[in-house]
């Protein structure tokens, strides 16, 4: 059985950074991949005021293991002071699906 999985979701400046950054991730077998979905809209309160933002979100795909790695590295990597990187459990899912983020992050 594959060790369990995550979603982990960040958001990005943009397209260009985010793909970079997903880029090593996944060729350092911290993330099997990632879907990058543009553009999204942030609201957001930032140092005190509300800020409004077009961003660029994530959806990693890594296993628990991984994680705090993955999360070491974003915070490398990242041009944001406080990068979002919230991990979601995966319930359920396709075992040869699960098997396969098992073996692109090993």
């Amino acid at each position: 059985m594959p060790e369990e999985a995550l979603v982990v979701l960040v958001t990005f400046p943009d397209a260009d950074t985010a793909r970079r950054i997903v880029t090593a991730l996944v060729e350092e077998r911290l993330a099997a991949c990632g879907n990058l979905i543009s553009t999204v809209e942030s609201i957001y309160r930032w140092q005190g005021a509300i800020e409004n933002a077009n961003e660029t979100l994530v959806l990693l795909k890594t296993e628990v293991a991984r994680y705090v790695a993955l999360e070491t590295r974003l915070k490398e990597l990242h041009p944001y002071e406080v990068p979002e990187c919230l991990a979601l459990s995966v319930a359920k899912g396709s075992l040869p699906y699960l098997r396969w983020v098992n073996e692109s992050v090993n």
